[in-house]
């Protein structure tokens, strides 16, 4: 029984001493201090979260697992740091020489870091999403991932290029506001302007009913030009972001139906000779 006993204190002394307990004591707080972090970065993205689209919310997804993965490589770090305190390993040279590989890899790998600021703040600032209709470095297309360290973009032909995201200075985006379709008519100079004007209003009202990726009203501005067509009436309506070119083949299909419906006869470019020259 005695021999049980001192068995018992043995492994009490052992256990209560600081180099068991202090590293016991530093994971389970630093597991709570993550949780608590963890937990406030979730439920301050949890409140936006709730008005985003579903591009919106990958994009915040993706936000909160980076800045919680940071979070938890530093506290990792600092601990570590600690522990090693406790176990009477000097860590002021560790700390030192981490600040030196550091600074040497810093030097090496700048254009990668600045890859990776100038990704992480296009997320944070919203300058395009996936899905978004770009046009970056002369480079015109469809926004098929963004990294932190690249931008994908794939053209309409089906190529793809591969932006470095320190390079991306400008950026035209496309699907911020709505597209605009317009729609120029010509009217020969003999019709009947006045049908003709009178048909194309009731053309758009229908239009506006029926016509699908349209914002609002199909308007009839009236005539927008005089040109060697005839008169250049002009019809315009706005559309979900860049849908303005199918909208716009839509109303041409309408447009010259309904003119033959009434037997108006559509613009084309003319030549008139007088005395044998051409004017």
């Amino acid at each position: 029984m005695g021999n049980i006993l001192n068995i018992i204190n043995a492994i009490s002394e052992k256990v209560m001493v600081k180099e068991v307990v202090g590293p016991i004591l530093v994971i389970c707080i630093s597991i709570l201090i993550n949780g608590v972090i963890k937990n406030v970065v979730h439920r301050f993205f949890h409140i936006t979260k709730k008005r985003l689209t579903t591009k919106e919310e990958k994009r915040t997804i993706t936000v909160v697992s980076l800045i919680t993965n940071i979070i938890k490589y530093i506290i990792i770090l600092i601990d570590v740091i600690i522990i090693l305190g406790i176990y009477g390993i000097p860590t002021t040279s560790i700390i030192a020489s981490l600040g030196a590989v550091g600074v040497v890899l810093g030097l090496a790998l700048q254009d990668t870091l600045k890859d990776f600021v100038s990704g992480f703040f296009m997320i944070t600032e919203n300058q395009y999403r996936m899905g978004d209709w770009v046009d970056i470095g002369n480079f015109q297309g469809e926004v098929i991932n963004i990294g932190l360290k690249t931008t994908q973009i794939r053209a309409y032909t089906g190529e793809v290029k591969i932006i470095s995201n320190r390079t991306i200075t400008e950026v035209i985006n496309y699907n911020l506001a709505n597209s605009l379709a317009i729609v120029d008519v010509p009217i020969p100079y003999e019709e009947d302007y006045e049908k003709a004007e009178d048909v194309l209003k009731k053309l758009c009202d229908h239009l506006t009913n029926t016509l699908e990726k349209i914002k609002g009203n199909v308007t009839l501005l009236g005539i927008n030009e005089y040109g060697n067509q005839g008169l250049i009436y002009r019809i315009t309506v706005d559309t979900i972001p860049t849908e303005h070119y199918g909208v716009q083949r839509e109303i041409r299909k309408q447009v010259k139906k309904v003119l033959d419906e009434n037997n108006i006869k559509m613009g084309y470019p003319q030549v008139v000779v007088h005395n044998g020259k051409r004017i």
